[in-house]
């Protein structure tokens, strides 16, 4: 891994929301690319319920300031920063006042989905594609994680189809047992189309259920990784149907070697 830059874009991630199969793992991959010299970046969402200043975030100027178009409106972008001190690892939070103010993730105090799911995932995937390309950096691997950022696959190979910095970038969806019950808002192929992105493309998540969004990020991704034991049976079938490399579920105490090995031998041949 030594040189290679890696670009993790992750819904959740410990140590700034409760640990959970994403969030741990969230964090585990980068600090083992870390940790065998590679360069990574990390990019997740910074809802209401991180704490700013016990984790010392603070905003980033030269990053923010420009408007991403979501649906026909103009929404600012914001981006803070904060490090993780003993891996000596910085973490880029995508910010928006409307977005991710609210003091909870994904759902109100009922267990409700919020009705701007849908919005939040297509913000936070153009945050961070314009974000890395403010920083200039071209990344060798893009790794999703976590259904907020599955749409990212989507507008890198679509919407961003012409952007020369991730012209050889090859992108990992990790799949988990983690998701949501129910449906995002019905309008979502609605809104990604409007972003020029064709109907046929963007129908593929009507309805917009968790297994739905997953299947996109993953016709849109160069490799898979099988992250839980319990995977919905559909997706596992899917992803294996998709004739692309798939690394099967490894438990954490051996996944670096595991994880390693697949970047290199499966994912930059």
């Amino acid at each position: 891994m030594n040189g290679k830059k890696i670009l993790f874009v992750s819904s959740e991630l410990v140590p700034y929301l409760p640990e959970n199969e994403v969030s741990l793992m969230s964090y585990e991959a980068p600090r083992m690319v870390n940790s065998k010299g590679g360069q990574i970046r990390i990019f997740m969402p910074r809802y209401g319920n991180i704490n700013e200043r016990r984790h010392q975030l603070h905003e980033v100027i030269r990053l923010s300031g420009m408007n991403l178009v979501i649906n026909d409106m103009d929404m600012p972008l914001i981006i803070k920063v904060a490090s993780i001190p003993k891996e000596r690892i910085q973490v880029y939070f995508i910010d928006n006042e409307e977005y991710f103010k609210r003091k909870a993730t994904f759902a109100d105090e009922e267990g409700n989905l919020f009705p701007d799911n849908d919005e939040r995932a297509i913000f936070f995937a153009k945050g961070v594609v314009e974000t890395v390309k403010k920083l200039n950096w071209s990344p060798d691997i893009i790794h999703v994680h976590g259904w907020m950022a599955s749409l990212l696959p989507l507008y890198l190979r679509e919407y961003y189809k012409d952007e020369p910095l991730f012209a050889d970038s090859r992108i990992v969806t990790s799949v988990y047992g983690r998701g949501f019950e129910g449906e995002l808002n019905p309008e979502l192929s609605k809104k990604i189309a409007f972003d020029n992105i064709s109907a046929d493309r963007s129908a593929v998540v009507d309805p917009p259920t968790y297994n739905n969004l997953l299947k996109v990020a993953l016709d849109y991704s160069d490799a898979i990784i099988l992250a839980a034991e319990e995977i919905p049976d559909e997706l596992q079938e899917y992803a294996t149907n998709l004739q692309k490399p798939v690394l099967p579920y490894v438990p954490l105490q051996e996944f670096e070697e595991a994880y390693a090995n697949f970047y290199t031998t499966e994912v930059l041949k």
